[in-house]
């Protein structure tokens, strides 16, 4: 008869050794390695989740940066020197507030010249009046005259001139004092545009003179006319360059979720109230189309202007719809399916090379489940076919569902774990120094005759 022997190292048996036919048990490294033992040792530790319906919003991102919506650009109407700046930068305005105030003295001179011209003009009125009035009646005396033939024709004619040249200086002078008024009025508009006051309430953004230097008329094409800037930074918006292949769904009056990089811990709502009509092309000839977003801030708060920010514009909803974690639907190659599972399934399409599955469990085993799957966001998806209420799908690790099988022994990694006892026995099983016990007592009884 064989003899058997057993080692035992501190408290843990490392094999069996069988000699003359006498079975042999195996460790529980063996068992593993073998895929022996017990089941729930050769599960995968999942996560899992059960199916049910909710909401989900498809949304347009899109970069950005935060302007206010109401920014005044002044330019100076007249060139003259710079008298006083009664606002510094971040300082509050209201409507009305002098800003501004330029030199006087050359523009009072021009006044000064425009009302002696139009003294002058009137001046010169009386005279071409009088000789307006004598021209006249030399010429209907000069007629009654040729009508008696006392005059020649002559006559007649030189006098007829004579009035109507009487009556042309008079025009012109007329002309003259009306030109004069007019000059005196844009006199006095150029003495009223050295007083420059805010036309809004607001916060003094920029300003880019200093008292003593000559401001210049202000253009169009001349940015550099633009002496301060005076915004509302109570009501803000985000201009948004949207990508020419996302601009499609997006509406006015849609809702949208701004995050500025400059606060990350806060989240502010808007809504798309204009939508730019023309696409704009950026240096590396991406095209995008601007897009403003209205945000809506607390009372009396206010933000920088300038700050960089994102926006997500919801562009549509979906309600009461089956939704699973993005990451548990994955693609499967159709042929990798298990035949009864492929065949006949109105969720496999036999003429594409890959399917979209979950992995629904059963009974603490995988089913790979073929689904048709809806809109999606960046964390959930919707599936419109394949899965029902109440299904439990396997939703991470990602790790485990690229390489998932059909019909794979899982087990939630969430559930509650049954104490195990390590290190000592209890007293009512039979501890290691048994087992040595009774290996000493067969080998004993083997070598007695």
């Amino acid at each position: 008869m064989g003899v058997v022997k057993v080692v035992v190292i501190g408290a843990v048996c490392l094999g069996v050794v069988v000699v003359g036919g006498v079975g042999v048990m195996a460790s529980p490294i063996g068992q593993k390695l073998r895929g022996g033992g017990d089941a729930g040792d050769q599960s995968t530790a999942v996560s899992m989740e059960t199916v049910g319906k909710g909401d989900l919003a498809r949304t347009v991102s899109a970069p950005g940066s935060i302007e206010p919506r109401v920014l005044v650009k002044i330019s100076s109407q007249v060139s003259a020197k710079v008298l006083a700046l009664p606002f510094e930068e971040g300082e509050q305005v209201k409507a009305g507030d002098v800003v501004i105030r330029l030199d006087p003295q050359d523009l009072v001179a021009l006044m000064d010249s425009a009302k002696a011209g139009l003294k002058a003009q009137q001046a010169s009125l009386g005279g071409s009046q009088a000789g307006l009035i004598n021209a006249r009646l030399n010429f209907e005396r000069m007629e009654s005259l040729f009508e008696t033939g006392d005059a020649t024709q002559a006559d007649l004619d030189s006098a007829r001139a004579s009035f109507l040249q009487a009556e042309s200086n008079m025009l012109v002078i007329e002309q003259g004092i009306e030109q004069a008024k007019a000059q005196i009025v844009r006199a006095q508009k150029d003495l009223d545009n050295t007083v420059i006051e805010s036309p809004i309430d607001g916060v003094l953004t920029s300003r880019s003179v200093e008292v003593g230097e000559t401001v210049i008329v202000g253009t169009t094409n001349n940015p550099g006319s633009v002496v301060m800037e005076i915004a509302d930074l109570s009501r803000m918006l985000l201009k948004a360059a949207v990508d020419e292949s996302n601009i499609a769904p997006i509406e006015i009056g849609q809702d949208a979720k701004v995050f500025l990089n400059a606060y990350t811990d806060r989240e502010y709502t808007g809504k798309v109230i204009k939508i730019g009509l023309k696409r704009q092309v950026g240096s590396d000839g991406t095209g995008t189309f601007e897009v403003e977003i209205a945000l809506a801030l607390g009372e009396n708060e206010t933000l920088y202007s300038g700050l960089t920010a994102s926006t997500d514009i919801t562009v549509e909803h979906f309600y009461d719809e089956f939704i699973v974690p993005s990451q548990s639907v994955v693609d499967r190659r159709v042929e990798d399916l298990p035949k009864e599972i492929r065949e006949g399934n109105e969720f496999v399409d036999m003429e594409k090379t890959f399917v979209r599955v979950v992995y629904r469990v059963v009974d603490g085993k995988t089913v790979v489940t073929p689904v048709t799957v809806g809109p999606s966001d960046l964390t959930t998806t919707v599936i419109t076919g394949g899965i029902s209420e109440g299904d439990i799908v396997v939703t991470g690790p990602y790790r485990e569902l690229v390489s998932m099988g059909n019909e794979q022994a899982v087990r939630d990694v969430d559930a509650p774990e049954e104490d195990a006892e390590v290190g000592e026995a209890s007293d009512d099983e039979p501890g290691d120094d048994a087992v040595v016990e009774d290996a000493a007592d067969d080998e004993g009884a083997e070598a007695s005759p």
